[in-house]
């Protein structure tokens, strides 16, 4: 069973709120009768109904509090026969996601897909900022390799700590679709939407220019040949999307990794 579940919380977001409301607007679109229910690879994920169930958002007051309490709320959607596909939020969400698979899968692979490395320390005073999550899910030994892909606004302290880490970074201004990043399992995907060019996902925080097409992303999640044990869409922000260019993109990944994990 794959289990669908937001996380509506940015409260950990540096500086523009919004990505709260991306589950609710996610859904909406990919329900909006625009498209269809077939993904790219020919399957239509309303004939697996019986092996995918959208359970809402999990009930989280939109705090700190809140914050700590998402590994606990996220675990009994995970175990034998479960994986899970969360819907952020911001990107610090990852982190207690990552708790709660860890106890499943103690030898995990992430496939961080981001224009920012989100490796400090702290921001703003803030550890668990979304600036911080694979700093956190590193330190505390929750995956064996952490491989980025896209990035591109790297700071001589998040250098240092992909030196410290042993983070497998592949920067955008070096990436081609011919890397070959030899990732093993079980694999996770992270998936932040500003991974994107701004021209292609207008609706996020923070624009960074010289990112991903949709096609890149799309074709790097195709050649997947791992079983992708659980994964999370993060940082889309309706409050800045342009006639719901970026919901569309969202929604469409929302399909087509739900498609990838029923087809595994």
């Amino acid at each position: 069973m794959i289990n669908i579940l937001g996380i509506p919380l940015d409260t950990n977001s540096s500086f523009l709120r919004g990505p709260m409301h991306a589950p609710d607007r996610i859904r909406q679109t990919l329900h909006c009768g625009s498209g269809n229910y077939t993904t790219e690879l020919g399957l239509d994920i309303q004939s697996r109904q019986a092996d995918w169930q959208d359970h809402g958002n999990i009930d989280i007051p939109n705090t700190t509090v809140g914050y700590a309490q998402i590994a606990d709320k996220v675990s009994p959607y995970l175990g034998t026969d479960q994986r899970l596909l969360a819907i952020g939020g911001d990107h610090s969400v990852t982190y207690p996601l990552l708790q709660a698979h860890a106890a499943h899968y103690p030898d995990l692979t992430i496939l961080h897909i981001d224009a920012h490395g989100d490796l400090y320390d702290e921001l703003d005073g803030n550890r668990h900022s979304h600036a911080c999550p694979f700093a956190r899910i590193m330190e505390d030994g929750l995956a064996k390799r952490l491989v980025q892909v896209g990035i591109r606004a790297l700071t001589p302290h998040q250098y240092a700590q992909i030196e410290r880490f042993g983070v497998e970074c592949y920067e955008m201004k070096d990436w081609s679709s011919a890397t070959d990043l030899q990732l093993t399992g079980p694999l996770y995907v992270s998936l932040d939407i500003d991974s994107l060019d701004p021209s292609v996902a207008p609706g996020v925080s923070h624009h960074e220019p010289g990112g991903l097409s949709f096609r890149d992303v799309l074709s790097l999640l195709h050649s997947l040949e791992l079983p992708i044990v659980g994964a999370d869409i993060v940082e889309y922000n309706p409050m800045r999307d342009v006639r719901d260019m970026t919901a569309m993109v969202s929604a469409k990944f929302y399909k087509e990794i739900l498609g990838l994990m029923l087809m595994q």
